[in-house]
């Protein structure tokens, strides 16, 4: 079980609960092609993103298996710049799955690795998970790159197992141990 108490802060950001008056930065960041380009969705409407925003406000903690923590970013000062996820994918088999949404003009400075790493922190050492993945578009480096700098190792990859946007896509599978995680913020802390 995870009841998270908020903000959860860390170095530059606060990963919080939506809130219905993130409506606009929602928007501007669902709604830029460069963000959804590798996402199950297009950008959506004001209508839709309004559906979106509302059904994350109600996503703030993890009580069963299947439930998904869904945080915005929300840079110290106060701009929402993206989301951040963790979905408890088995309770038998201590599984999760991390996820992150950023606006390319804060793309590149280490935000999402923080939050990720916060969500990661979250999963391990709170809600007690064995492994947590990270499943995404082949065709997304960038994404692969932030993955294998959280000390995620790569362990598939899956040749056209998903039709999106209208044509066939690969899929990477990224995991991390309990165990490799300790290991690794113990040596990052000595």
């Amino acid at each position: 079980m995870l009841r998270p108490t908020y903000p959860i802060e860390t170095e530059r950001l606060l990963l919080r609960p939506f809130r219905a008056e993130d409506i606009d930065a929602f928007c501007a960041i669902h709604g830029n092609p460069e963000v959804v380009r590798y996402l199950y969705f297009d950008c959506p409407t004001r209508e839709a993103a309004r559906s979106m925003l509302e059904k994350r406000t109600r996503q703030v903690e993890i009580l069963r298996e299947g439930d998904k923590l869904m945080l915005a970013l929300e840079l110290r000062g106060g701009a929402v710049i993206g989301d951040v996820f963790l979905t408890w994918l088995s309770e038998q088999h201590k599984q999760g799955e991390i996820g992150f949404v950023l606006h390319p003009d804060y793309q590149g400075k280490g935000l999402a690795r923080e939050a990720a790493e916060a969500m990661l922190r979250l999963g391990f050492e709170t809600l007690g998970l064995h492994r947590i993945e990270g499943h995404l578009d082949a065709r997304n480096a960038a994404s692969a790159n932030l993955l294998e700098r959280l000390g995620m190792r790569r362990e598939g990859y899956i040749v056209e197992n998903e039709f999106v946007k209208g044509e066939w896509t690969d899929e990477l599978l990224y995991a991390v141990l309990a165990r490799e995680w300790s290991a690794r913020s113990t040596t990052q802390a000595g």
